[in-house]
């Protein structure tokens, strides 16, 4: 019985941007708790059908759909597409996003306006269209990939740090009206994980490789598998009275001021 609050047999899940990274590590976890995974990206059409080879390897059914999750149009069409192909959607992840590392003081408004397009309105843009089915269906599961950066602030990521905490926000927006019809939005803030783009800073003797081992009371970063217990939990039956939460999986760099670097 408890094994079965978790299982998301027969389950539709979307997870955008999933063709790599902790995108890809999500989607994996609710594969293999039973799901059927709709990987989404937007660089190209052989990468997305590359992914689907590498889920369909570890046993997960997944199928890709090549769409810009800021592009409301093609979003529209997407969902609906996929809604008719595969099944109506039961879970959406809204883990799409980039960061642009630039002074505020050096930013293009240009530049930080992508960020904020497509970390924060996509989520609000892809939510829009899919909650409609979920609400005439009475159920529904959306987790919103928010960051450390939705609670603190680091130099040069001020763009990224505004998307997120406004996704922070947003989450428990839309808890607050969707909740009613049984549909639980809540978010996940990742800490820092090793993954190839984070490769180059996690070499020994780099600085920001000790900071941030230093700063995490856990003492090391987070393997992308750690965050796939909170994926499933929230997208599973489990979670089905938590709302508008968000779940910071950080090895516990939240819950401590840090210490000084000369302490062991």
């Amino acid at each position: 019985m408890a094994m079965e609050l978790f299982s998301l047999k027969g389950k539709v899940a979307l997870v955008t941007g999933s063709t790599h990274g902790l995108g890809m590590a999500m989607a994996k976890g609710l594969g293999k708790a039973g799901a059927t995974i709709v990987v989404n990206g937007n660089s190209s059409q052989q990468k997305i059908n590359d992914a689907v080879l590498h889920y369909e390897r570890e046993g997960i059914k997944a199928v890709g759909y090549k769409f810009n999750v800021a592009d409301e149009a093609q979003v529209i069409d997407a969902v609906n597409k996929i809604q008719s192909e595969v099944g109506p959607i039961d879970i959406l992840v809204n883990n799409a996003g980039i960061i642009k590392r630039t002074p505020l003081e050096e930013m293009e408004v240009a530049d930080f306006k992508e960020v904020i397009d497509i970390d924060l309105v996509s989520p609000f843009i892809m939510s829009k269209h899919v909650v409609k089915s979920m609400m005439a269906r009475k159920q529904g599961k959306i987790i919103n990939i928010c960051s450390m950066m939705s609670e603190l602030g680091r130099n040069t990521v001020g763009a990224y740090a505004a998307a997120k905490g406004g996704l922070k926000m947003l989450t428990r927006n839309m808890a607050t009206e969707w909740a009613k019809y049984n549909i639980q939005i809540n978010g996940i803030g990742p800490g820092y994980f090793a993954t190839s783009q984070t490769a180059p800073i996690r070499v020994d003797g780099h600085p920001f490789n000790e900071f941030i081992v230093n700063r995490t009371p856990a003492a090391k970063w987070g393997d992308p598998d750690d965050l796939a217990g909170a994926a499933i939990f929230l997208a599973s039956r489990a979670s089905d009275f938590v709302n508008g939460h968000i779940l910071y999986v950080d090895g516990g760099i939240l819950a401590t001021i840090g210490k000084p670097s000369n302490e062991n």
